[in-house]
Order: structure tokens, then C-alpha cells, then sequence
């Protein structure tokens, strides 16, 4: 088999590759340069357990690569077919137009015999208080019906939002489970404490 591959008050709550807060960070950063290694863009056959994922830190790409261990499931990363800008700031606007405007981004690449699969770890990170675009775009793209989905989600601190509303409305025939989620929030608040920084050698 081979391996594979926030509506808030603003969509700040991404996160990205900065700094990992404490206890997030003992969970997070543990196995992510094996789980990395593993990554194919496609998943193979095998389980019949498919962990798919969304992410733009990593956060969300740890959790995956220790489903993916732990379970012994295939592996899938969900790419949009153009990335993100890598300035945060352009990627918070992208994603608030693409939310406003109800955009779904074309993938990169859809899972290959996705029938195969009986059940889905699905994971990705809040933007703005919702499943980013590219979830909405990957549940459209996919036959789900039949299938158990078990969300994995990473926020900012506001908590799901309407995410779990938004995966039942693009994937009305599947079977979804409640939502294991953890606060992995540090591009935010890492940006924060650096403004906060800056003003207090500014007053000074």
C-alpha cells in the first residue's frame, strides 16, 4: 500500500507555521517530519479507512500523520489546484471573498476509488467560524453516500462554528460522527503578541 499524501469575527483564526503554543505543541509537533515524509499526493487501496486532510500550518497535517500511523489508513493531503498566497494576510482576504462569494476552488487532484473506503477522517482547520472553501469544494467533488465521516478540526479559540452545518449540507448522504477538535491556533496569536510588541517600543 502505498502512503499518501476559520466565520469569526474575522478569519484570523488560521494558523500557520509560526511558533506552537504549549500544551498544543507537545501534540502537534510530535512525529510531523515522519508523517511529511509519507505523503503522497493520492491515496491507494487498502483499509478501507481514508484519512483526508486540509491544512496550512501543519497543525492539522500532525493529526492526520498519526491517524494515518495509528490506524494504518490510507492517506490523502486536499490541495486546491491553486495554492493559498504564502503572505497569511493575503490568504485571510482570499478566503474571506471565497467564503462572501460562496467559492468552491477547483483540487489539485481527487481521491481515486473513493468507493472503496467505508469510513473518512476528515481534517482541516476553521477559517472565519466555517470548513474552509476547499472542504466544500472536496465534499462536491466525492460520492459520499453511505460513508462514516469522522471530523478532526483545528481552531483558533472560537470553537467549530458552523463547520459541522456546512459538511452535512455538501455531503447529505454520508454519515457523520461527532467532531474531535483542538485549539492549534498560534499564526494569529503569534501576529498579536508581535503588534502588541511593536506598540510598546513605539510608547516607549
Amino acid at each position: 500500500m502505498t502512503k499518501s499524501t476559520t466565520r469569526s469575527k474575522s478569519p484570523e483564526a488560521m494558523s500557520r507555521r509560526a511558533a506552537l503554543g504549549a500544551p498544543a505543541a507537545l501534540m502537534l509537533a510530535s512525529g510531523a517530519s515522519a508523517c511529511m515524509a509519507q505523503e503522497r499526493d493520492n491515496a491507494s487501496p487498502g483499509s478501507g479507512q481514508l484519512v483526508a486532510y486540509f491544512t496550512r500550518s501543519g497543525n492539522t497535517r500532525v493529526i492526520a500523520g498519526q491517524l494515518h500511523r495509528e490506524l494504518k489508513a490510507d492517506l490523502f493531503a486536499i490541495e486546491p489546484a491553486k495554492p493559498y498566497p504564502e503572505d497569511y494576510e493575503q490568504t485571510v482576504q482570499q478566503a474571506r471573498q471565497e467564503r462572501d462569494a460562496g467559492v468552491r476552488p477547483e483540487l489539485k487532484a481527487k481521491i481515486p476509488g473513493i468507493a472503496r473506503y467505508d469510513t473518512l477522517f476528515l481534517g482541516f482547520p476553521i477559517w472565519g467560524e466555517t470548513a474552509p472553501p476547499i472542504i466544500r469544494s472536496f465534499l462536491a467533488a466525492h460520492d459520499l453516500s453511505g460513508k462514516t465521516i469522522r471530523p478532526f478540526i483545528t481552531h483558533g479559540g472560537f470553537g467549530l462554528g458552523d463547520s459541522q452545518d456546512v459538511l452535512k449540507r455538501h455531503a447529505p448522504q454520508a454519515r457523520f460522527l461527532p467532531a474531535f477538535s483542538m485549539e492549534a491556533d498560534q499564526e494569529r496569536r503569534t501576529m498579536t503578541q508581535v503588534r502588541q510588541w511593536l506598540g510598546a517600543i513605539a510608547r516607549a
